[in-house]
């Protein structure tokens, strides 16, 4: 019996019609309302032209940022039908921008390979947006819909004659639905360049119309020959290749599978996996079928070739992918991803075709190029070797961890709690910031590591010099988790591990050092969220009784101009403009007014900190340390390939990439603290 007496009827199921589902739960279909759910909608859209350009209909796609906001993608195939589709009795047009599960992508004759699945693409683009453009060149005709809010606001009119065919998809993200509407130029580049290098003969070209001045920059164009080939020469670029490119493209019964593979000098490995184009970060079958067969065919060749004598192990599956850069792509008529936004390949089939094409393919390389075999072997043994003395130098950490109790560094100051979702760990640089730290922290949940100097640089490093640094050594014994191969994030004792350094160019150093040594060896907290930067201020602003502080010039600014302000409310204009300016230490200061020197007066004082020890516990509490008012940036990976070019050109040997980075960026540098 219903306590509260309620009536539960029919009346009480509500039922969402046409596109309602997916505005009342846009997550399920684009995965976030974020910066990525909103990139999401561009994806759907140009994966269309994808499809179109994959059957051979397609040579050509535009992709424009508007000024408004707004979103066009434009290509020349064959353009979306506009006669009445007969199930609906509306346009083909209109049933596809305005009926889920609707699309050419279910019929093998429009599509014999494609990446869209539940035909809900561009649906789902036109209920997250407040209005869509359709244009559509066919037949000899323009046609032209509109639609808002996901619903039609008249039939498809023919607007003018055309000689060739396409469709153009002009759409305005609902800010209503999304964080945030603003596109990010650095994303949908490095997406569309992706595209291009995955389909051979495809030029795709985007511009940026939010810029007042086209540079170079904002207009792009994208054509490659190459295919994933020219893509792993791209991505190696700054690494060291080491030995040719191992190309394997081949059609069989299960589709078309195409690889492309290359060493290189790091210690790190970059797979990179599509199906039918689209991305899928979280693997999958064809990924799978990759790594067995590359597993199994070094070892098979380096037992043939004496590489490996009869005492030796076998190569473990982590010997052959340090360093290694792949691309695996595959094309499928119909595949099996999990979730809409389609992350991971789930066709079982696909990895016994991958397994099978590529382990012959990369056997025949190897016997017909003998010196790139070498060259191979060299770096997958010196791997293993490397493996061997780094497991040896881990467990030495792990040993001496546990003989120390509860496996704590001596300077590590502890918190009391033993619930991990309470606790956070700060990584303070010095021990003078560090003694402010532990004096100003809660020690409930608060535990503070001070970091002498800085660490060694993580990108040129294996496992067993990394924890022969003493620094190294006391984070990995503090953050429980281990390192490598004995990873595991169950053990993790923070919730949140907090980079806390001097807002100056050394501080801005140790915190790169720590970044890349969590990017490489310690990446899953990054991934799920757990590694966050501190934001202390750079300004004490005090006026009489009150205080404030700012972590910017403009907020310094800002502050200044509202104290004035309100002098000026509370006396007169004249008066306010007397008020002085004590001048400290620091140059950045602002400067005395010489005139009003020996008057009397209301002062400010600016102080600029030049560190964390400058703070007595009290300040580095309040502004940086209390959960209530202190502000952190929780680092996060938007585009992991990009990431990883950029920690391999800033934190690598290659001198030539960085000169160049900093040579094209010293201009936008404002001030530099040197």
């Amino acid at each position: 019996m219903n306590p509260n007496n309620k009536k539960y009827d029919a009346s009480n199921i509500t039922v969402l019609e046409g596109l309602d589902p997916v505005r009342k739960r846009p997550g399920m279909y684009i995965g976030s309302t974020d910066v990525r759910g909103l990139h999401h909608l561009i994806w759907e859209v140009v994966d269309n032209s994808i499809d179109e350009a994959m059957g051979g209909f397609c040579s050509h796609i535009l992709v424009i940022l508007h000024a408004d906001g707004s979103c066009s993608v434009e290509d020349n195939g064959r353009g979306i039908p506009v006669d009445i589709h007969p199930k609906t009795g509306k346009s083909a047009l209109e049933t596809v921008l305005c009926v889920l599960h609707a699309g050419g992508k279910f019929d093998s004759n429009s599509y014999k390979v494609s990446g869209g699945l539940h035909g809900v693409g561009v649906s789902v683009v036109n209920a997250l947006s407040t209005r869509i453009e359709a244009v559509v060149h066919r037949d000899g005709k323009v046609y032209q819909q509109n639609f808002k809010y996901g619903v039609a606001e008249s039939d498809p009119k023919q607007i003018g004659k055309t000689d060739h065919t396409g469709t153009i998809i002009h759409f305005w993200p609902d800010a209503k639905i999304f964080d945030t509407i603003e596109f990010k130029y650095d994303i949908v580049k490095t997406r569309l360049r992706q595209q291009a290098y995955l389909t051979k003969g495809l030029t795709i070209s985007f511009l940026d119309e939010r810029q007042k001045d086209h540079t170079e920059e904002r207009r792009c164009r994208f054509h490659f020959e190459g295919g994933v080939r020219s893509y792993v020469r791209q991505i190696n670029l700054v690494k060291g290749p080491l030995g040719g490119i191992v190309s394997i493209h081949k059609e069989v019964e299960e589709g078309i599978v195409e690889v492309s593979l290359q060493y290189n000098n790091s210690f790190q490995e970059q797979i990179i996996g599509f199906a039918n184009n689209i991305h899928t970060p979280d693997g999958g079958a064809h990924i799978s079928g990759f790594l067995t067969a590359l597993t199994r065919t070094i070892n098979k060749y380096a037992r043939d070739k004496e590489f490996l004598k009869e005492k030796d192990d076998n190569l473990l599956n982590e010997d052959v992918r340090e360093g290694l850069t792949a691309v695996i792509s595959v094309k499928l008529s119909d595949p099996q991803f999990e979730g809409q936004t389609k992350s991971k390949l789930g066709n079982a089939d696909m990895k016994s075709a991958v397994e099978r094409v590529f382990g012959e393919g990369l056997m025949q390389y190897l016997l017909e190029n003998p010196n790139d075999a070498r060259t191979m072997l060299g770096k997958c043994l010196l791997a293993s070797r490397a493996r061997m003395a780094a497991r040896a130098a881990r467990d030495t950490v792990i040993r001496k961890g546990a003989l120390e109790g509860m496996t704590l560094p001596g300077k590590l100051a502890d918190c009391s709690s033993k619930e991990p979702s309470e606790c956070e760990l700060f990584l303070v640089e010095g021990d003078s910031a560090g003694g402010s730290a532990k004096q100003g922290r809660d020690r409930e949940h608060q535990a503070i590591l001070p970091l002498k100097g800085k660490i060694m640089n993580a990108e040129r490093a294996r496992i067993d010099r990394l924890l022969a640094y003493e620094e190294i050594k006391a984070l990995t014994i503090a953050l429980g988790v281990g390192i490598g191969d004995s990873f595991d994030m169950s053990k993790l004792r923070y919730d949140r591990i907090i980079i806390m350094t001097d807002a100056d160019v050394d501080g801005a150093h140790i915190r790169t050092l720590l970044l890349t040594l969590f990017y490489r060896y310690f990446r899953p907290l990054i991934d799920y969220g757990h590694l966050y930067i501190a934001c202390p201020p750079l300004f004490k602003i005090s006026f009489g009784k009150q205080s404030w502080y700012a972590m910017t010039e403009e907020e310094r600014d800002g502050i200044l101009a509202d104290i004035r302000k309100n002098v000026a409310d509370k006396k007169s204009l004249k008066k306010a403009e007397k008020i002085k300016v004590e001048k400290l230490e620091n140059p950045e200061n602002l400067e005395n007014n010489e005139e009003d020197s020996e008057k009397s007066g209301p002062k400010i004082n600016v102080q600029r900190y030049k560190g964390l020890g400058e703070m007595n516990p009290d300040q580095l509490k309040e502004t940086t340390m209390d959960v209530t008012k202190r502000r952190m940036l929780r680092v996060t990976i938007d585009d992991a390939e990009r990431a990883d070019q950029v920690f391999e050109m800033l934190m690598g040997d290659e001198v030539a990439p960085r000169r160049k980075f900093i040579q094209t960026r010293a201009k936008n540098v404002k001030n530099l603290d040197i």
